[in-house]
Parts: structure tokens; C-alpha cells; sequence
């Protein structure tokens, strides 16, 4: 428990940060979309990148020089074009369905977008393969350490895919869900930004 529940603190505040693939968890949970395979694939994808990182993977990837700006491109390029797609839904409307009515894509579609956020975004390399991995090389039980921080990603996307649903009654509106879309859109075209600056 000693490496258990610092690495718990240390995954929730890593992944607490809005980003894009936290906005496109909390659209699928508002829309009551494919919400089990969303929050699911989010988490494994962590468990995965956090296994890596304890098991000390995290040297394996600074050995090869053309990995991150590959994946630092790459990911800006993704984010600069599914930023896009919200912006231009958010400007025609469109997307003012009731939330819970699921208006969404086919599950291969949705599951398609979720793993691109997900392992495009060089930040979750960062965050759970380097950090996470030399942190967790500090503690004697570096499995329980890990295991914490593996927790918190069920419990994060968990929770905000299923919780998104208490804000149903705020988006009840067509223009909220316009709002939602263009954040989103921003918030991508933010971030893909900073890639490209670094």
C-alpha cells in the first residue's frame, strides 16, 4: 500500500487535465454512446503504456530518435483534423440531440477515434511511460505502484463516462451541445498547437 496509493495520486493527477481524449469520453457519456467500449479502451491503453513504463520500456523509446516527433506530428495532425470536425458541427448545429439519444457512429468508427486520441497524443508517452515509469523506479514494490496507477485510469474514465450523465439536464438544448462542440474543437486545435510549438 505504501507504492499503491502514491501511485493512484499520481494517475489520477496526471490524467485529471482536460484534453482531447477526455473531451471525447465525456461527449460519448453524454450522448450515452458506446460508452462501456469508450471508457474501456481509454483504460486498458493506460494499463498498457503504465505497464510499459514500470516494467522500464521508457528507455526503449528514448533509443529511437524519429519515435517522438513522429507521434508529436502525427498527433497534432489527427487533433487539427477531428478539431475541425467539431468546430464545423458546433457552426451548423446538428448535433442538438437530447443527450442519452445517441447520435453517434458505429462502434468500429467510435473505436477508431478513441484509440487515435488515445495513442497519437505524444503527452500519454510522457505522462505514463517516462514519469509514471521513472517514479515508479524509485519504489521497492514498483508492480504495486504501477497497479496504482493503473486503478486510477479505470476509475477516472469510469467515472466520467458514466457521471457525464448528471450533466444531461444542462444539454438538454441544442445550442449547450453547439458550446460542447466548439470547447472540444478548441480545446483540440489548443493542444495540437502546443505539439507543433514544442
Amino acid at each position: 500500500m505504501n507504492a499503491f496509493f502514491p501511485g493512484f495520486a499520481l494517475g489520477f493527477s496526471l490524467i485529471l487535465a482536460i484534453g482531447a481524449q477526455n473531451a471525447f469520453v465525456l461527449r460519448q457519456g453524454l450522448r450515452r454512446d458506446h460508452v462501456l467500449a469508450v471508457v474501456l479502451t481509454c483504460a486498458l491503453s493506460d494499463a498498457v503504456l503504465i505497464a510499459a513504463g514500470v516494467t522500464g520500456m521508457g528507455t526503449l523509446a528514448g533509443a529511437a530518435p524519429w519515435f517522438a516527433p513522429m507521434m508529436r506530428f502525427g498527433g497534432a495532425g489527427f487533433l487539427l483534423w477531428y478539431g475541425a470536425l467539431n468546430l464545423r458541427t458546433a457552426w451548423r448545429g446538428g448535433s442538438g440531440l437530447a443527450a442519452g439519444q445517441g447520435a453517434g457512429h458505429g462502434l468500429p468508427r467510435t473505436l477508431a477515434v478513441v484509440l487515435a486520441l488515445t495513442w497519437l497524443n505524444p503527452h500519454v508517452y510522457l505522462d505514463t511511460v517516462v514519469l509514471i515509469g521513472s517514479i515508479a523506479a524509485q519504489y521497492d514494490d514498483r508492480l504495486a505502484f504501477g497497479l496504482g496507477a493503473g486503478c486510477a485510469s479505470f476509475v477516472f474514465f469510469f467515472s466520467l463516462g458514466y457521471g457525464a450523465r448528471l450533466l444531461a439536464p444542462l444539454l438538454a438544448r441544442p445550442g449547450a451541445w453547439r458550446a460542447l462542440d466548439a470547447a472540444i474543437g478548441l480545446t483540440m486545435w489548443a493542444i495540437a498547437a502546443k505539439l507543433i510549438a514544442m
